[in-house]
């Protein structure tokens, strides 16, 4: 609780942090409110967008796309640490290399439940006004995709984490997460096979929010090979611990 109190006491001013968050609801609720007017062969959707139980996996699926904005935050964050010297102040006055580190992991967490109970009544609030079954069965169905976000979230922020550690300027450091999630690392799966690609760190954290109509999709494309939600748990929680011992390893090595 007293790393927590530090670190909001660093967040809670700093209009950065709460514009990006604010872009990250506005930017979600924006393109699940727009899904209402999506036509396919004439038909207008409408309201089948908003059915339960099927409404926690478009939703948490529409929102894994905005979650390198959250690791855009959290890089700022931890680069304004080195620019300001807040780091060395802060070892100056007694706190360890580690605990600077679960600081800003439990920033992560502190964030990634906060967009996941954004997720939880914003759908809510579309589900209970057009869902045709609002039975509580209904509703707790595939809310465990809830769940999978959070997952996702603070892996894809651990991530941007351990690139802010390494590189510490925030533009650099936010060309590389960006690079490396849309970039590098697709180009480095496609030279591998399925079976070994599903397991490389960014695959296995956007399989815990695959695309609801997957099968459909391939069946028009070639086949996408991905671990389960289920099966993304464990793999997903091994590399947020690799992601933290690295963030903790370059911060315990490095000059401050």
């Amino acid at each position: 609780m007293h790393l927590l109190r530090l670190e909001l006491y660093k967040i809670v001013p700093y209009r950065t942090f709460w514009a990006i968050l604010g872009i990250f609801m506005l930017l979600v609720f924006l393109i699940f409110y727009s899904v209402h007017d999506i036509t396919i062969n004439n038909t207008k959707l409408g309201s089948a967008n908003y059915q339960f139980p099927e409404i926690w996996l478009k939703l948490t699926y529409v929102s894994s796309f905005f979650n390198t904005l959250l690791g855009i935050l959290v890089i700022v964050l931890v680069s304004d640490e080195f620019t300001f010297r807040t780091f060395r102040q802060q070892l100056i006055d007694g706190l360890s290399r580690l605990e600077l580190v679960l600081a800003k992991f439990y920033v992560i967490l502190g964030l990634a439940a906060i967009c996941t109970v954004f997720l939880l009544l914003l759908g809510l609030f579309f589900g209970l006004r057009h869902s045709l079954d609002t039975s509580m069965g209904a509703i707790a169905k595939h809310a465990d995709a809830l769940f999978y976000y959070f997952l996702q979230a603070v892996g894809f922020m651990s991530l941007a984490m351990l690139i802010g550690f390494f590189i510490k300027k925030s533009g650099l450091a936010i060309i590389a997460f960006i690079s490396f999630v849309l970039v590098l690392e697709p180009i480095i799966r496609s030279q591998i096979p399925d079976r070994i690609d599903k397991f490389f760190p960014t695959k296995v954290l956007h399989s815990l929010t695959p695309m609801p109509v997957q099968q459909l999709f391939d069946q028009a494309t070639s086949p996408t090979e991905l671990l389960t939600p289920g099966w993304a748990v464990l793999p997903a929680l091994l590399y947020i611990g690799l992601f933290l011992a690295g963030s903790y390893l370059l911060l315990k090595l490095r000059d401050m």
